[in-house]
Parts: C-alpha cells; structure tokens; sequence
C-alpha cells in the first residue's frame, strides 16, 4: 500500500482549538480509517510545519479524498508527498534504467 508524508498546518481556526488536537486526529484517524487510509504515525511539531503524519492509503485518490475531507472542516492545510520505502525505490531505479 502506497505511503504518504503528509505535513500539516493549523488555520486560525485549528490554533485557537489546538487543545483539541489530539482529539481531533483521533476523530481524523477513524473517519480516514472507513476509507482504507490509515496512520501510521502523527507528530505534533515545532518549526515551518505544526504536525507531521504518515499515512497508508490504497492510492492517491483516495489519500487526497481523505484529506480534503478532514481540511474541509476548516482547522488544518496540508500538503502531501508520496513516499517510497526502499523495496519500492528498487522498482523505481530498475524502471528509470
């Protein structure tokens, strides 16, 4: 299943409600999980990005459906980068030659 990094940051919106964060993502988690995209992890940050994610999804559509509808709701941006594990980047190399 395709990997993705996906690295958010809060609206004004989602500062002023950031002590609910945590719940938040929970909630993220589940609506997400009924897609087929799932968490592998979550990292609330310091720097040029608020949190950090790595998601599972069955492919690009469906992440981005997943994700649009969770900024939908107004409290975080994301943006997103698809990422290779190194069996995957194996496949990439033997294609580019």
């Amino acid at each position: 299943m395709p990997s993705y990094l996906t690295l958010i940051n809060w609206t004004d919106q989602g500062v002023r409600n950031f002590k609910e964060s945590i719940d938040r993502y929970e909630a993220a988690a589940e609506a997400l999980g009924k897609l087929g995209v799932k968490f592998r992890d979550i990292y609330w940050t310091v720097g040029a990005y608020d949190l950090v994610a790595i998601i599972d999804a069955p492919d690009e559509e469906t992440a981005t459906a997943g994700l649009l509808s969770i900024a939908a709701q107004g409290g975080i941006r994301t943006t997103t980068l698809r990422a290779f594990d190194t069996s995957e980047m194996r496949g990439v190399i033997a294609k580019a030659g």
